[in-house]
């Protein structure tokens, strides 16, 4: 009975995401605020009736009931609690289903709290969400329907792919969800204000706490889903260039750009047109990342579905909806013109360079990931591009990115010198010269990699904390940094975020340590100045699985230091094996160990690694996102700027 109602919650919110769509659309363009007042109640309609159909599936993962088809492909009755949930968003049709109900989140948290919004630009908002709404419906009910019943229900599950089946996994898919359907609002702002033909100060700030919002949950998503990939596949690695990671990484850095650029907006009445465009992209990427995780045109270890019939319907929704904004764009470029005026020597100038370093480093992404599809297609060849042309192809704009933010961070809006805020820099960049030169004197046929990312993050920390010192005025009053605005204590947050993030990729790549080798039970190994030895080998039964555990005792120059234990879990229902590296987690760096298969000689293949600065990358993420959230509390975003209530009568603000 449950299960009914919520497949009639979900073709509920189809019917009303419809109304959702039509009435405050043609109500702002007619001037009619009865329609236009419609958007409310039917956002609110639709994330109520979509919240009931996603409790309702949920429901049934819960209890195990079997006779829904998607259970019974993506549990079983023996899988813990916490995996029942997340196998509700483990597979495609259940993740589609959260997908539509964050989009329907977010077109009502506009509805709600969007009262010093025109009324015009808020009714096309909230109905370019419902448009957006009504074609992901759609795209469920008739190709992804999850509550789809077996005729005759079996006894037990297939049980959730084993790699899912992991708590960084349970979090991943809705953080990462919570960006890329965040960043529609971005679009459907965008989309508005063409449609409005006014896009101004108000404007950005407007759509500037979405874009953090998203660009804020993109990392914490990105970052869970890097933290898994270093811990749960046992290759010691923490990026792979994965088309699914790529599909995540890509509108991340289209969105970091559209929050840069709007700052120029909403300062200077400048960059409008490159604005509108890096809305449209940021989220013309999110839905081709969709499409690539569920078409099966590219192949990857954690896409949801293959399925060339969907992939067909995601990409008609991509060319429908990108397409249909880049002509409303086209059309539109006379309302865009810029009104600031700027020398090339200014923060506007920086800020440009910043979106063209991050939307080139984008494009390139794309088309490493989408080149063996092309290859295919149009010169049958079969190609495999990997992370030796992603390093060499994307690092330069890092590196250029890294030495350019904290000189435009600093340098004065319009018209600036670089000279002066490079003095004002100069012991951030001697500072960061001199760690790196350490790093440089302590290592021994190393690559400069390490001493290049160490100087790279020690620049952005120090150069944030010399833009705060700079606030202090010629007095240096300490007191004024409890009065600057949380923007700017975000900023320095994130950007400081960026930096150790760099120095924890890059001493992870330069000094990285591996070994590989069989070792019997009771044998040592030794990577300076470490000694482990396989103490023993069990098998132990898990809820689900069964594993193969080595006890690995650890020594540290003859002392004794830690014990950890491998494992190597195999899924009886999944008929699936599952590596569970074990680590010994430190500030400086990780002791990573992997059990393998057993061998003729009686011994088991081992590898083992050193992993410098691994905890760095998400440390740096989390401080990142932390940045955002810090930023987004700041008050100048939660009123808009110059904002006034709309009028009872549908007549524009003005």
């Amino acid at each position: 009975m449950i299960t009914e109602l919520g497949h009639f919650a979900l073709i509920l919110a189809f019917l009303v995401a419809c109304v959702q769509a039509v009435a405050p659309l043609v109500g702002a363009q007619s001037n009619r605020y009865g329609l236009m007042a419609l958007a409310i109640p039917a956002a609110t309609a639709q994330v109520v009736l979509l919240a009931a159909s996603f409790a309702a599936l949920t429901y049934a993962f819960v209890t195990s009931d079997f006779s829904v088809r998607l259970v019974v492909l993506n549990s079983h009755s023996l899988k813990p609690m916490i995996y029942k949930v997340s196998g509700v968003w483990g597979n495609h049709e259940g993740s589609m289903l959260l997908w539509v109900l964050i989009l329907a989140l977010f077109g009502a948290t506009a509805a709600w709290f969007g009262q010093n919004l025109p009324m015009k630009l808020k009714a096309r908002v909230i109905g370019v969400q419902g448009l957006l709404g009504v074609a992901f419906l759609a795209f469920i009910l008739f190709t992804s329907n999850p509550f789809l019943r077996m005729e005759i229900p079996p006894f037990d599950g297939q049980d959730l792919n084993p790699l899912l089946q992991d708590p960084g996994l349970a979090f991943h898919p809705p953080f990462l969800y919570l960006g890329y359907v965040g960043l529609s609002m971005s679009f459907s702002f965008a989309v508005a204000a063409l449609l409005e033909g006014r896009i101004d100060a108000a404007w950005a700030r407007w759509v500037r706490p979405w874009t953090l919002a998203a660009w804020m949950f993109l990392t914490v998503g990105i970052a869970l889903g890097s933290w898994w990939a270093y811990y749960e596949l046992g290759w010691g690695g923490f990026w792979f260039w994965d088309p699914v990671e790529n599909a995540s990484f890509m509108p991340w850095l289209f969105a970091a750009a559209l929050l840069h650029s709007a700052i120029v907006v909403e300062k200077r009445e400048s960059l409008k047109s490159w604005t509108i465009l890096l809305a449209i992209l940021a989220f013309g990427y999110s839905l081709l990342g969709t499409f690539i995780v569920r078409s099966g045109v590219i192949t990857s270890v954690h896409a949801f579905a293959n399925d060339p019939e969907r992939g067909v319907f995601i990409l008609a929704i991509f060319v429908i909806f990108v397409g249909g904004a880049l002509t409303l764009f086209a059309a539109r470029a006379s309302a865009m013109e810029a009104r600031g005026v700027f020398s090339f020597v200014s923060r506007e100038s920086a800020l440009v360079a910043n979106n063209i370093l991050l939307a080139v480093s984008s494009f390139v992404v794309f088309i490493g990931t989408i080149w063996p599809l092309i290859a295919e297609l149009f010169f049958d060849r079969k190609l495999s591009v990997g992370a030796p042309f992603f390093n060499a192809a994307f690092t330069p704009f890092m590196i250029v990115l890294g030495l350019l933010l904290p000189i435009g961070a600093m340098i004065p809006w319009k018209r600036g010198q670089v000279l002066r805020t490079v003095a004002r820099l100069k012991w951030a960049f001697v500072l960061a010269v001199a760690l790196a030169g350490l790093v440089w004197s302590m290592q021994t046929g190393k690559s400069l990699q390490g001493p290049i990312g160490l100087f790279l993050g020690a620049w952005l920390v120090f150069g944030g904390v010399v833009d705060l010192i700079t606030r202090l005025g010629k007095n240096r009053d300490l007191s004024r940094l409890f009065r600057l605005p949380r923007a700017d204590w975000g900023k320095f947050l994130a950007h400081s975020g960026l930096g150790i993030t760099m120095f924890g990729v890059a001493g992870l790549m330069a000094w990285d340590q591996e070994d590989i080798r069989v070792v019997p039970i009771g044998g040592s190994w030794e990577i300076a100045p470490y000694e482990f030895t396989l103490d023993a080998v069990d098998t132990v039964q898990g809820p689900n699985y069964v594993s193969t555990m080595g006890t690995v005792t650890v020594t540290e120059n003859g002392a004794p230091y830690a014990t950890i234990f491998p494992e190597k879990r195999n899924y009886p229902v999944a008929r699936m094996p599952t590596t569970e590296a074990a680590i010994d987690y430190h500030f400086l760096r990780d002791l990573y160990v992997v059990i393998g298969d057993p061998q003729d000689d009686g011994g088991y293949a081992m590898r083992t690694y050193i992993k410098p600065l691994a905890n760095w990358i998400w440390a740096g993420s989390i401080l990142m996102a932390l940045g955002g959230l810090v930023s987004l509390s700041d008050r100048r975003f939660r009123l808009a700027a110059g904002a006034r209530k709309a009028p009872i009568e549908g007549t524009p603000a003005e």
